[in-house]
């Protein structure tokens, strides 16, 4: 995956606009758009690790779409030690498996709501 790609993915799935992503990096906002665009360059070392720490990934995620690795997890701070270590587990599971726990805590979240 190129950059471009996987931060479309992450803005996505944290559900941040681009315009929020530019107050957070003080990159310009059609800076950003442009790293969007199909034919885009990627961004400059010091803009990728703006975006990835607003984003709270790695640069190496945004520009390989690689997961994240257990030793990566160390810094990350999502709460409780019982969610890092359930992001460990999760980080090494195959696309099925994924989407099998996926399906399970979008019904989980369901059943809470009610």
């Amino acid at each position: 995956m190129e950059f471009r790609e996987n931060l479309k993915s992450e803005l996505e799935y944290q559900d941040i606009k681009v315009k929020e992503l530019a107050a957070k990096t003080g990159i310009n906002r059609k800076t950003i758009d442009n790293y969007l665009t199909k034919n885009s360059n990627d961004p400059s070392a010091t803009n990728a690790f703006r975006i990835a720490q607003a984003l709270g990934v790695s640069v190496e995620y945004l520009l390989t779409g690689e997961n994240l690795m257990p030793q990566d997890l160390k810094s990350i701070t999502l709460g409780t030690p019982k969610i890092r270590k359930l992001l460990q587990y999760f980080s090494n599971l195959d696309e099925i498996d994924i989407e099998a726990i996926t399906a399970l805590a979008e019904q989980l979240q369901k059943r809470h709501k009610k």
